[in-house]
């Protein structure tokens, strides 16, 4: 086992998140969905010694891959802002398991309004501890706002969907199996806004390169919340668009149509074979810690940041949020 060198920095990313494929990395790391098996008490643990390290405190005999292993537990259980333990359905590391069973049954009950009406509430209320979980947590939110954002978000899947089924009854049947995912779009144009309004409102902490704090900004907080929509609508794409081709085509083979009732947990599979790839892939779109240039700020806290730092400050930067 390598031994631990003096200048170790637990903090360090191990790849580069300047690169696609060093944020895919590090994404394929911290959302490995076996960590959602972890018990408390080892997530605790690894919080403590990730913190022992921070504070130059590394235990005798440590060896650097039991560091790295204890930060993929604490990057996969705990907030990169708070520190605090994320509740098991909003981790990033349970959008697989999670993720691969709603979306199976949306793409296999598709067909009648209340089927279509049932699984997208399910799949909102998913949506909504994900999105909650994963904000910024510089920017608390109230329990109202949490129940508009909820309450609009899945009104605005339902009215997506139940539109979309009754308008494609008389049309080829591949574009009813798309309906689903023209839902789930639609939601997360509204959901992820709406449930981290209050970092549009109030702004987010935008940091120098050296994480000195120097003010809040209203335009970060628009660039990351416009990323995460993205990466959410990527993550969710390949498995809503191609698995009901897929399916379309095996269904008109004699023994598919010999074993339907099990259609619903071979959906559910494949679901999971896409998102095991799509879910880090989509994270690592964008780096985790966002850059904006300073001529793109606001103009109070540009000239603020200007005042006191001149032109030595050409970008600042933000957590994103997942």
């Amino acid at each position: 086992m390598a031994t631990v060198s003096l200048n170790f920095n637990i903090d360090s990313p191990r790849w580069d998140q300047s690169t696609f494929v060093g944020r895919l990395k590090h994404f394929l790391n911290i959302t490995d969905p076996r960590t959602v098996l972890v018990p408390e008490e080892e997530l605790d643990q690894a919080k403590a010694l990730v913190e022992g390290c921070r504070a130059g405190l590394v235990p005798p005999g440590s060896s650097q891959e039991q560091l790295f292993y204890a930060k993929k537990l604490y990057d996969s259980a705990f907030h990169p802002d708070s520190g605090e333990k994320m509740n098991l359905i909003g981790r990033m590391s349970f959008q697989v398991p999670g993720g691969m069973a709603i979306t199976g049954c949306m793409l296999q009950f598709y067909r009648t309004v209340p089927a279509v009406v049932f699984w997208q509430w399910v799949n909102q209320s998913f949506n909504a501890f994900v999105n909650y979980t994963n904000r910024n947590a510089a920017s608390p939110i109230s329990l109202r706002q949490i129940g508009v954002a909820y309450v609009t978000a899945t009104g605005a899947a339902l009215a997506t969907a139940v539109g979309l089924n009754l308008y494609t009854k008389r049309a080829p049947p591949l574009l009813a199996r798309w309906v689903p995912f023209a839902a789930v779009a639609a939601a997360n144009c509204v959901n992820i806004p709406m449930m981290r309004q209050q970092e549009i409102i109030n702004g987010i902490t935008v940091t120098d390169e050296n994480n000195n704090e120097l003010g809040r900004s209203r335009r970060a907080a628009v660039k990351g919340i416009a990323q995460v929509v993205l990466s959410r609508i990527t993550m969710a794409a390949p498995g809503m668009i191609i698995l009901p081709i897929i399916m379309e085509r095996l269904e008109k083979f004699t023994f598919m149509q010999r074993i339907r009732v099990l259609h619903g947990p071979l959906q559910v599979l494949l679901c999971g074979g896409f998102l095991l790839f799509m879910v880090p892939a989509a994270c690592a779109l964008f780096p985790q810690r966002c850059s904006l240039a300073l001529a793109d700020l606001e103009v109070e806290l540009r000239d603020s940041i200007m005042a006191k730092h001149g032109d030595k400050v050409p970008y600042v930067y933000f957590n994103k949020g997942l």
